[in-house]
C-alpha cells in the first residue's frame, strides 16, 4: 500500500515535538536497567525500614514485567536474551523482599525455568564475564529468600560451570584491577566470601558519590555504608530518571545525541531532521574542538573510545575538520589500554565496529586511522569466535560485525543499507553496559521504526513508478531492443535510486538512469557490433549533432541521445537555469564518443599504449562524468554551467573517472582478454615483466585504494573541491555504485548476482521476524502500536497467536535529526590535469 507523504510529514513533526523540545531529556533515549532499577527498588527507607526509600522503582518493577514473564533485556522480537535471567532473579528478589507481586514472582520462576535451557545454551563454550559475576550472585540471593529456583537437568552442568568461572575469576582479579569494569563496579554481586571493607568502598567512589558510575553498586554500598555521598547520587538519579533508571549514570548528554543522529541516518530519516542534526552536530564538533568541554568521564574508558569513534564517524561524514589523533590517539599512545581491549574482546566488540566504521572515512596520510583500522578489524575477527571456533558474540551481533567486515562502507547503497538496519533486530543496540547492551528505549524504537517504514515504503512506491517510466522509455527509444549486448534499465536505475540520498529529486534520478543507459548501449555497439566505419560515421554525427547520414542502429542511438539532451536542456531552463547548456552537453557526449571511437582503433590495430595514454582515453569512455556533471546542474545549489567544459575536469571529478576506470578493469580483464581489447592491468604486466596478473591486481587495488582517500577527503571537507557541496555528493555517489557494481566480482554484466537487491529496493515489503510469525509486514505490525498511550505507566503490549508478544516500556516518543555541511578548509589546485594521478 502506497504512503502519503503527507503522512510522513505528520509523523516527521509530531516525532520532532517530542524529541527536539527544550525539555525533552536525553536519558530518555535510553532503555530503563530492570536490573539497576530493582536494586533501588531494594534500598529501605532510612525512617521506615518496613518500606522501599524509592517506591516509584519497586512501582515499575510492578508494572513492567513481559507478558512472557521476565524483567530485563530482549531483542526486538520481543524474546528474551541472556541478560534477561539476572534482571529477572534481581527483580523477583526485589518483590519477595516487599511482599508484594506474589503472581509477577510465580510468573517469573516459571519463565525461568521455562527458557533458562535456551538461554543458557550458547555459552558453554564462552561464559561471558559479566553474566560469571552477575548471575551466580542472583541466583545465590534469590535462594537466601526461599525462593525455589528450578532448572532443567540438561543446564545443571552449565549452571556448574558458571559457578565455576565465577570462582576462579574472583581468585585471579584484583579489586580495582585493569578490566573496563572492575570488580568492584559489581559490589551488589560480589559474594561475602569476598571480603570488601568500606574503606575499600569508600576510597573508590567517584566524585558524584557514584561506584564507577552504577547504579546497582551504588545501591549496595549505600545500604554497606549508608554514606551520605552515595544517598545524594541516588537521589540525583531518580528525579532526572523517576521511571526506570539506566544502567549507567550520568550519561554524557553529547554522547546520547551522536546515538540519535546515528539512529536516524541508519534508518534513513535523516532528510527529515537536517535542521536539527546541524544544531547537534554544530554543538558536538565545538565541545569537541574546544575540549575541555569534551566530557571525558572518570573510569569509562570504553565508553569514551565508543563516543570518540562515532563523533569522529558523524562529524566527518558532514564536513567537519576531525582529526583522527585527537579522536584516538588517547587509545593508541596506551599500550595498558589496547592490551585490556585485545583481551576483552567480546566486551569491546560494539565499540570496535564504530572504530571500524570511522576508518572507512580515511584521508591520505592518516596513519592512525591505518592503526584503527587494523586493531578493529582483528578484535572484531576475534570476537566472533572463540578458540574452539564457537560463536562470542550473540548470533545478531555477529550478523552485524560479519556485514561490516565483508562489504565495504563505499560499496553500500543507501536505501538497502537502511533496509538493513531497519529489518535487523539489534538496531537499537548502542554500547556495551556492565550487565548488558544500552538500548534505545523500545518505545522510542518503535516510533522510529514507524516513521522508517513509512518513509521506506513511500520511497519504493516511488522508485517503482520511476523504473516503470524508465522501461518505457527505453522501448519507445529503441534501446531495449537493440539485438545485442547488454539490456540494464533495471540495473540502471536501481543503482543510482537505491544510492542517492535524494528522495524526492526524480528527474535527477531519472536523468542519471538514461545516461547510464545509453552508456551501456553505445559501449557495446563500439565494443561488439559497430564496423569502424559505423563508428566514424555515428562520431562524426555526433561532433556535428546532425542525424543525416545515419542508418539503422546508429539512427537508434543518436536520436535517443539527441532527445535525451533536447530535454535536459529544456528541463534546466524550466528550472530557472539563465544559460543554454545544450552546446555543453553535446560537447561532453562528443568527447565520450571519440574516447569509445579512440579504444575501437586500438583494438582493431592491435595496438598497446603506455599506461598514462590509456588512461587518459578510459577515464573518459567509463562515462562518469557525463553522469554526474549534467545531473549536478539539477542540484540545488546546482553547479555552474561553465563547469561543464570537457578536459577541464575538477579535481575530484579526475579522481572520480580514474577510480571507475580501475574498479572496472580489475573486474573485467579477463573478459577483455578474450575480446582483444585494452586493459590496464594488461598494460602494467607489460611494463613489469617480473609481475604475474595477481602483482598486477595487488598495484591497481593499492592505486584505487590511495585515490579513493584522497577523492573522500574531496567530497567530505567544505571547501576542498570547488563544486557545490551536493554535486560532490553525487560524485560519492557514483563511486559507491561502482564500488558495489565491481567490488568482488563483475555485478553489472553478471544477470542473477543483484537480483535480490533489486527485490528487496523496489519490491519486497519490509519484514521482520516477530515472534512466530515470519515475513510480518514491519508497517502493518507497528501500526498496532497505540501512540495515544504515552501516559500509562504500564507497559505497551500486544499479542499474536501463540501467545508471541512485543513489549514496549512506555516514555516520550524520540526523533531524528540530519545533515551539515561543516567547515571547510583551504581549497587545492582545482584544475588537476591527469599528470600525477598514475
Amino acid at each position: 500500500m502506497e504512503i502519503p507523504s503527507s503522512s510522513i510529514q505528520i509523523s516527521v513533526e509530531r516525532a520532532k515535538q517530542k524529541i527536539f523540545t527544550s525539555n525533552f531529556d536525553p536519558h530518555s533515549f535510553v532503555c530503563p536497567s530492570a536490573y539497576d532499577t530493582a536494586w533501588l527498588a531494594m534500598i529501605p527507607d532510612s525512617h521506615n525500614p518496613s518500606q522501599p526509600m524509592f517506591n516509584n522503582c519497586l512501582n515499575w518493577l510492578l508494572n513492567n514485567q513481559n507478558q512472557q514473564g521476565f524483567w530485563g533485556e530482549c531483542d526486538s522480537f520481543g524474546n528474551p536474551t541472556l541478560e534477561a535471567l539476572p534482571a529477572t532473579l534481581a527483580c523477583i528478589f526485589a518483590l519477595k523482599k516487599w511482599n508484594t507481586g506474589a503472581l509477577l514472582i510465580d510468573k517469573g520462576l516459571a519463565f525461568i525455568e521455562a527458557n533458562a535451557e535456551k538461554l543458557l545454551k550458547d555459552i558453554n563454550n564462552y561464559i561471558p564475564r559479566w553474566f560469571s559475576i552477575v548471575f551466580p550472585a542472583m541466583f545465590e540471593l534469590s535462594k537466601s529468600v526461599n525462593l525455589e529456583i528450578v532448572f532443567p537437568d540438561a543446564v545443571t552442568a552449565t549452571v556448574s560451570n558458571i559457578f565455576h568461572n565465577r570462582q576462579n575469576m574472583l581468585h585471579k582479579e584484583e579489586l580495582v584491577g585493569k578490566c573496563f569494569t572492575p570488580l568492584l563496579s559489581y559490589l551488589e554481586a560480589l559474594p561475602p566470601s569476598f571480603t570488601i571493607s568500606e574503606d575499600d568502598i569508600c576510597s573508590n567512589l567517584s566524585d558524584d558519590g557514584s561506584v564507577f558510575q552504577s547504579p546497582s553498586a551504588t545501591a549496595k554500598a549505600f545500604m554497606a555504608t549508608g554514606k551520605i555521598e552515595c544517598l545524594a547520587y541516588l537521589q540525583t538519579l531518580i528525579q532526572r530518571c523517576p521511571n526506570g533508571v539506566p544502567q549507567t549514570y550520568p550519561i554524557d548528554e553529547d554522547f546520547i545525541k551522536l546515538c540519535m543522529v546515528n539512529q536516524l541516518q541508519r534508518l534513513g530519516l535523516a532528510e527529515h531532521f537536517v535542521k536539527e542534526i546541524e544544531e547537534i552536530l554544530a554543538k558536538v564538533y565545538r565541545n569537541y574542538v574546544e575540549q575541555q568541554t569534551w566530557v571525558k568521564l572518570t573510569n569509562t574508558s570504553a565508553v569514551q573510545l565508543h563516543k570518540d569513534a562515532l563523533a569522529f564517524q558523524l562529524l566527518r561524514i558532514h564536513g567537519y575538520r576531525v582529526s583522527p589523533s585527537l579522536s584516538f590517539g588517547w587509545f593508541l599512545d596506551n599500550e595498558e589500554i589496547r592490551a585490556q581491549v585485545e583481551k576483552e574482546a567480546e566486551y569491546f566488540s560494539t565499540t570496535m565496529l564504530y572504530m571500524y566504521r570511522a576508518s572507512s572515512l580515511m584521508f591520505c596520510r592518516e596513519y592512525e586511522l591505518e592503526e584503527v583500522k587494523s586493531i578493529s578489524k582483528r578484535i572484531l575477527e576475534k570476537s566472533l569466535i572463540d578458540s574452539n571456533g564457537e560463536p562470542l558474540v550473540n548470533s545478531s551481533l555477529q550478523k552485524m560485525v560479519e556485514y561490516e567486515l565483508n562489504i565495504p562502507w563505499l560499496a553500500r547503497l543507501d536505501h538497502l543499507d537502511h533496509r538493513t538496519w531497519i529489518e535487523e533486530n539489534e538496531a537499537n543496540l548502542l554500547w556495551n553496559g556492565k550487565t548488558s547492551h544500552n538500548r534505545i528505549s523500545l518505545f522510542h524504537n518503535a516510533d522510529l521504526l514507524k516513521l522508517a517504514v513509512q518513509n521506506y515504503e513511500f520511497k519504493q512506491s516511488i522508485y517503482k513508478s520511476e523504473l516503470e517510466e524508465l522501461k518505457r522509455w527505453s522501448q519507445n527509444n529503441g534501446l531495449s531492443n537493440m539485438g545485442f549486448g547488454r539490456e540494464k534499465t533495471t540495473y540502471c536505475y536501481y543503482a543510482i535510486a537505491t544510492a542517492t540520498s535524494y528522495p524526492h529529486d526524480s528527474y535527477i534520478r531519472i536523468l542519471v538512469a538514461k545516461t547510464a543507459i545509453l552508456i551501456t548501449v553505445v559501449d557495446d555497439f563500439f565494443d561488439m557490433e559497430g564496423s569502424l566505419s559505423e563508428l566514424e560515421n555515428l562520431t562524426d554525427a555526433v561532433k556535428r549533432w546532425d542525424r543525416r547520414g545515419l542508418r539503422s542502429r546508429s539512427k537508434v542511438i543518436f536520436d535517443a541521445l539527441d532527445e535525451l539532451v533536447t530535454e535536459a536542456a529544456i528541463e534546466y531552463l524550466k528550472q530557472g537555469g539563465i544559460h543554454d547548456i545544450k552546446i555543453s552537453l553535446q560537447d561532453l557526449w562528443y568527447e565520450t564518443f571519440l574516447s569509445w571511437l579512440m579504444e575501437a582503433k586500438w583494438k582493431e590495430n592491435g595496438q598497446t599504449r603506455s599506461t598514462d595514454d590509456y588512461l587518459n582515453i578510459g577515464m573518459i569512455s567509463v562515462g562518469t562524468h557525463i553522469m554526474v556533471l549534467p545531473s549536478s546542474c539539477f542540484l540545488k545549489p546546482g553547479l555552474p554551467c561553465e563547469k561543464l567544459r570537457p578536459d577541464q575536469y575538477e579535481t575530484i571529478t579526475i579522481l572520480l573517472m580514474v577510480i571507475c576506470r580501475l574498479l572496472n578493469d580489475i573486474q573485467s580483464y579477463e573478459k577483455e582478454i578474450e575480446e582483444g581489447k585494452l586493459n590496464f592491468l594488461l598494460l602494467n604486466l607489460i611494463n613489469n615483466p617480473n609481475f604475474v596478473m595477481e602483482d598486477s591486481i595487488a598495484f591497481v587495488r593499492d592505486m584505487i585504494d590511495k585515490k579513493k582517500k584522497e577523492f573522500l577527503q574531496h567530497v567530505l571537507i567544505d571547501g576542498q573541491s570547488d563544486l557545490p557541496k551536493p554535486s560532490t555528493m553525487l560524485h560519492l555517489t557514483c563511486l559507491k555504485v561502482f564500488q558495489m557494481f565491481y567490488v568482488s566480482s563483475n555485478g553489472f554484466d553478471s544477470d542473477t548476482n543483484l537480483l535480490e537487491d533489486i527485490k528487496k529496493t523496489l519490491y519486497l515489503p519490509l519484514s521482520r521476524n516477530v515472534g512466530s510469525h515470519k515475513n510480518l509486514s514491519l508497517h502493518s505490525t507497528l501500526k498496532l502500536i497505540d501512540h495515544n498511550c504515552t501516559q500509562k505507566p504500564a507497559q505497551l503490549c500486544w499479542s499474536f497467536k501463540h501467545k508471541s508478544c512485543i513489549s514496549f516500556s512506555v516514555h516520550h516518543v524520540v526523533s531524528p535529526p540530519s545533515l551539515r555541511n561543516g567547515h571547510g578548509i583551504t581549497p587545492v589546485n582545482p584544475k588537476a590535469s591527469l599528470a600525477g594521478f598514475i
